[in-house]
C-alpha cells in the first residue's frame, strides 16, 4: 500500500507556470505506475498525465499535451507535474494516483491509491 500527498497548488494567472509535487510513502515506489488527474465540481475526475513503472513511458491527455510534463524520482519517491502556459480551464483540484505495475496509458489511468488533492486556480 502506498500513501500519496500532493503539494504545490495555488492561484496563478493565465500563461504562468506551476509545478505540482506528490510525495509517496509505503510500498515499493518504483513498482507503481503513476498519474495526475483533475476534477472540477460537477464533473468526473479526468486523467491528465501518467508515467509507466517499467520504462518511464509518459502519457498525456490531449488538452495538456505540449504544456504539461510528468516526471518521477524513484529515489525521492516523488511524482511531479510541471505545468506551463496555464489556462483558466486548467482550474481544478489535482490528484496524484498510483497503481501497482501499471505500464500503459489505460492502466495508469485507473489508479488504486489516491492523494487528497491540491487546488490549482488559473485566473484570466
Amino acid at each position: 500500500q502506498v500513501q500519496l500527498v500532493e503539494s504545490g497548488g495555488g492561484l496563478v494567472q493565465a500563461g504562468d507556470s506551476l509545478r505540482l509535487s506528490c510525495a509517496a510513502s509505503g510500498g515499493t515506489f518504483s513498482s507503481y505506475g503513476l498519474g495526475w488527474f483533475r476534477q472540477v465540481p460537477g464533473k468526473e475526475r479526468e486523467f491528465v498525465a501518467g508515467i509507466s513503472w517499467s520504462d518511464g513511458s509518459t502519457f498525456y491527455a490531449d488538452s495538456v499535451k505540449g504544456r504539461f510534463t510528468i516526471s518521477r524520482d524513484n529515489t525521492k519517491k516523488t511524482i511531479d507535474l510541471q505545468m506551463s502556459s496555464l489556462k483558466p480551464e486548467d482550474t481544478a483540484v489535482y490528484y496524484c494516483g498510483a497503481r501497482w505495475r501499471a505500464s500503459t496509458a489505460q492502466t495508469v489511468a485507473i489508479p488504486v491509491y489516491w492523494g487528497q488533492g491540491t487546488q490549482v486556480t488559473v485566473s484570466s
